[in-house]
């Protein structure tokens, strides 16, 4: 098969397309994906630099998320037969021709969302939905605070908080980024650049802060997080893009008896990335069923064009989802 690989560390330049040997047949419990389109997270530049190697047991190629068609099954894989399509959450090798994926991993492909469009789904339904709802326990009526509202997460993020009931609102670096946040459904949005968050935030709840921050950044906006906070709020901390390490003043978070979740996704154990996937098909799919959230694409890419979608990516230059397309395959029928 033919997969993007990580020549060496170093810039989006090392991302080759190339022959790689095809994945071992699928053992129990496991499906072999003919993969239609997989898409652009912050997890494969990271990667792609050295910052974030897969799991172990994981393909070494990046793509944390999939969509295609089920081409091979071992025993005990459920309901999935071959022929099936699905999306797929992945530890790795979203980005080849083929993957081998835990049956308790795969979606159904929603209601009206094809396979190319279905592939911007897994990784930020399940990242959005197991942080802000599950840990954080996001409810109506409360207020999140979305930082980065024009990525992948800070998209699905707005509609799962709005289709909640719950009141959003988002930083971004733009005006026009705060305009199509927006749109997809945040009350407020404020431009990072040009206003302080927390001034803000506070003025828009009347001094109370926000009940739970999805937070992209960590040490850079941890002290200002911790001011933006409503009493009993929740900080759950996704991405460090601002810093590992800083100061925490465990007597404001005791006094506002706050709590600071941080959490990652792919190197969860099979069990609770199963749970995970189970609960976002019963409570996100849904919505998407519905029409009330969808995915938001900036762009398809060709999959032998990876490295000018990393440049897209680390250059904050898209809104929502970059998928790259690795093959057409028609969504079959009967």
């Amino acid at each position: 098969m033919r997969a993007i690989v990580i020549t060496e560390t170093g810039g989006p330049d090392v991302l080759r397309w190339a022959e790689v040997p095809d994945p071992m047949p699928p053992g129990p419990g496991e499906v072999r994906l003919s993969i239609t389109a997989t898409a652009i997270n912050r997890a494969d530049l990271l990667q792609r630099i050295g910052e974030y190697d897969p799991p172990p047991g994981a393909p070494a190629y990046p793509g944390l998320e999939c969509s295609g068609i089920i081409e091979d099954a071992g025993a005990d894989v459920g309901n999935w037969r071959i022929g099936d399509p699905a999306l797929a959450l992945v530890s790795g090798g979203g980005y080849a021709e083929q993957v081998v994926v835990p049956a308790g991993q795969l979606f159904p492909v929603p209601d009206g969302i094809g396979l190319v469009a279905g592939a911007a789904l897994p990784e930020v339904a399940c990242t959005v939905w197991s942080t802000v709802f599950m840990r954080a326990g996001l409810c109506p009526g409360e207020t999140l605070l979305v930082h980065g509202g024009g990525s992948g997460c800070g998209t699905m993020a707005i509609q799962l908080g709005r289709a909640a009931g719950a009141r959003v609102i988002v930083t971004a670096g733009s005006a026009e980024k705060v305009n199509r946040c927006v749109g997809l459904g945040a009350e407020a949005g404020i431009n990072y650049r040009e206003e302080d968050f927390v001034a803000r935030v506070r003025e828009l709840t009347d001094g109370r802060g926000a009940d739970v921050i999805l937070d992209i950044m960590g040490a850079s906006y941890l002290d200002r997080n911790l001011d933006a906070l409503a009493k009993d709020g929740r900080l759950s901390v996704i991405g460090l893009q601002g810093g590992q390490r800083a100061e925490l003043d465990l007597g404001r978070l005791v006094a506002k008896r706050a709590a600071v979740l941080a959490t990652s996704l792919r190197a969860r154990p099979l069990e609770q990335k199963a749970g995970i996937v189970s609960s976002v098909i019963m409570n996100v799919w849904p919505h998407i069923a519905s029409g009330a959230v969808r995915p938001v694409i900036d762009r398809i890419l060709p999959v032998a064009d990876a490295a000018e979608g990393h440049r897209i990516v680390e250059a904050t230059k898209h809104f929502g989802k970059v998928v790259l397309v690795v093959r057409d395959q028609p969504r079959p029928t009967g």
